[in-house]
């Protein structure tokens, strides 16, 4: 595998991009010597757009960027000039470089809500000046794989073209998505700088304004052809899809067949389901059976998934605002929170309290395991304490992730840790995968669920569990704090 290593945005570079208030924690930690050993987890509290699973992305981004992260000159000056920070504070944020231990799931895996994702294990003051750097990349680029996979999974695995630059939030925004939208299942994008960057391989066919600077439409297809004869898509929509645009890139095709190329069709605009089987029928009665034809046109998820059950003959979708900045969901639920510190030379597990059960945290150092059954088919995920080893063919009782009454027994065929090291004081442990080979493990892996879990609408949840050690040390810490705010009235 090569190294994969993205060029950043230079913000990613700055230690300032984080909020403001982990600053000023950081400068309170050091000034009560606060610096122990502490572990955060990264995990999410719920699937995005109604879903039954998330793809986690944007692991190689985080590590490029933590091998980075740093406080420059500029940076500390500005620190200096807003009045809040003590000089001795500044110079010791001058020497400041991610030296921790990360553990994570592999980018591209299936996911779901409660599961500890990465693990980060450094000191209190980097611990807490990274997290908005952790939250700001997993988060948007998860999103954004998670909407990929389920317009991947809605086309039947069709071929998504992903084409959303112009409408995505800005510079970097766009660059991201196009990465996680590839992960996602995408077989390309129309992002130039996100093909150098990442290797995604670049697509595109005309604009309108390509038609509308020529004469006539089929004079605009003749000169495209003639400069494109392996990569020609006419736009068929210009001014009319039946009466003039299929007629002119049949004529204007069968040219280029003559030549020995092949061509494309596409509709951006219109009733897609009619317009697709009408040049279906136009294309097929003028022999061209093998003449794709592409739709776009604002689609998501559920139009596609239903224009494929109809049985539209669509060979490719291209989609762009909807699949890069989220459409129906602006972010991902990803938190980062503090499990474990050590402020005597043992680590001691805390857990945050909610009065919402959802929302209260797993305490400890954790690993997360997948067991599978009989079929190869993953039957749930496994929280547990981070000493403990979970074993095939053994009988184990497991609970719902909020402590209450819910468990179940289960005995695994077959258990597949999640979590490994992937950065080791400050630097990564090994090679990374390249975005082909993300993409591909995510291929591979979402075929372990059963179609159930993957539907659009009702999917059936999958259970993540925790293990019966932690599931009693999280009953003893919620014991022991009600008891010590019991003590206190």
């Amino acid at each position: 595998m090569k190294v994969q290593r993205m060029s950043m945005n230079c913000s990613y570079r700055s230690a300032l991009f984080t909020d403001f208030y982990e600053l000023t924690m950081a400068q309170g930690y050091w000034k009560r010597n606060m610096t122990m050993p502490v572990v955060f987890d990264y995990f999410f509290r719920r699937n995005p757009f109604g879903g039954g699973y998330s793809v986690f992305a944007g692991l190689a981004t985080l590590i490029d960027a933590l091998e980075e992260f740093s406080f420059a000159k500029e940076d500390l000056d500005y620190l200096a000039s807003l009045g809040f920070f003590e000089k001795d504070f500044l110079s010791y944020l001058s020497t400041f470089k991610f030296k921790g231990r990360v553990y994570s799931v592999r980018e591209g895996e299936i996911v779901f809500p409660q599961e500890p994702l990465v693990r980060i294990e450094a000191d209190l003051i980097t611990a807490q000046i990274i997290e908005g750097l952790v939250l700001n990349v997993l988060n948007f680029q998860s999103l954004i794989a998670t909407k990929a996979a389920r317009v991947w999974n809605a086309s039947k695995h069709g071929a998504i073209m992903e084409f959303g630059l112009r409408r995505a939030q800005g510079a970097d925004g766009a660059l991201s998505a196009s990465r996680a939208a590839y992960i996602g299942g995408a077989i390309g994008t129309s992002n130039s700088l996100a093909g150098k960057e990442f290797g995604i391989p670049v697509l595109g066919t005309m604009a309108h304004s390509w038609v509308m600077s020529y004469p006539s439409e089929l004079e605009a297809f003749d000169a495209y052809a003639d400069i494109y004869p392996k990569n020609t898509v006419f736009l068929i929509d210009t001014y009319n899809s039946l009466e003039s645009g299929i007629i002119n890139a049949i004529e204007s095709g069968k040219k280029l067949k003559e030549k020995g190329f092949s061509f494309g069709v596409r509709l951006d605009s219109g009733d897609i389901d009619y317009l697709s089987r009408m040049v279906r029928a136009r294309l097929d009665e003028a022999g061209l059976k093998d003449v794709k034809i592409v739709v776009s046109n604002e689609l998501n998820e559920e139009i596609i998934a239903s224009l494929v059950e109809d049985k539209a003959p669509i060979d490719v979708w291209g989609v762009g605002t909807n699949l890069v900045t989220g459409g129906s969901e602006s972010a991902f639920t990803g938190v980062y929170k503090l499990s474990a510190l050590d402020p005597e030379g043992q680590l001691r597990p805390v857990m945050k309290f909610s009065d919402n059960p959802e929302k209260s945290t797993n305490p400890g150092v954790k690993n997360l395991w997948r067991l599978y059954d009989d079929r190869g088919a993953a039957r749930l995920d496994l929280i547990s304490c981070g000493e403990e080893t979970i074993s095939e063919r053994e009988e184990y009782l497991v609970h719902h992730p909020s402590a209450d009454w819910r468990q179940v027994k289960i005995e695994p065929a077959r258990v597949e840790p999640l979590l490994s090291k992937v950065m080791e004081n400050g630097a990564r442990t090994s090679e990374l995968p390249d975005l082909r080979q993300i993409q591909a493990y995510m291929k591979e892996r979402i075929q372990a669920f059963d179609p159930t879990y993957l539907r659009l609408l009702n999917p059936h949840i999958y259970k993540v569990s925790i293990s019966d050690r932690l599931y009693d040390l999280k009953v003893s810490l919620i014991n022991a704090f009600f008891k010590q705010r019991l003590a206190k009235r």
